[in-house]
């Protein structure tokens, strides 16, 4: 099973350095690779809508053919390490198909793409930068091959 993470925007500044670290080690536990989409142009849609409509068929787009997508949202259901680890574990184990979980820009990710995704996750119910959103993510990922090879890095 390959992970796609499908990512709205780049990620610049400070947090560039730790995101590209935590690709990596993720990479040790997970065939994974990272999908950029340009990001829409949030000033000159106040509402968001067109802004929203676009990333979607940008999401859609990178979309793997085969297999399924999860989309982290706020209104998702949270997941401990274990839990994401155990999710992670049986998609491999039972899925086969590749998976990839999206992570939407400065509005989130649309409604009519939340609705048609097979699992809606939470990383918490505070709002994220979407940099800090994708680390989080990344870090998740190798936390969850480090549980399932009983590694020692998780410690919860």
């Amino acid at each position: 099973m390959k992970i796609y993470l499908v990512v709205v925007g780049d990620v610049r500044g400070p947090l560039a350095p730790a995101v590209e670290e935590y690709r990596r080690r993720a990479s040790r536990y997970w065939k994974l690779e990272v999908k950029e989409v340009p990001a829409g142009v949030p000033g000159r849609d106040p509402g968001g809508d067109r802004t929203l409509a676009q990333e979607a068929e940008r999401i859609q787009a990178a979309l793997p053919e085969e297999g399924e997508f999860w989309v982290l949202t706020r209104a998702g259901k949270g997941l401990s390490s274990r839990r994401w680890a155990q999710a992670l574990g049986d998609r491999t184990l039972h899925g086969g198909r590749d998976l990839a979980l999206v992570l939407g820009g400065a509005f989130g990710v649309q409604e009519e793409l939340v609705r048609d995704a097979a699992r809606r996750i939470s990383l918490g119910p505070v709002t994220l930068p979407h940099e800090m959103a994708r680390l989080v993510l990344l870090e998740q990922l190798y936390r969850a091959g480090t549980i399932l090879r009983n590694e020692p890095y998780h410690k919860g």
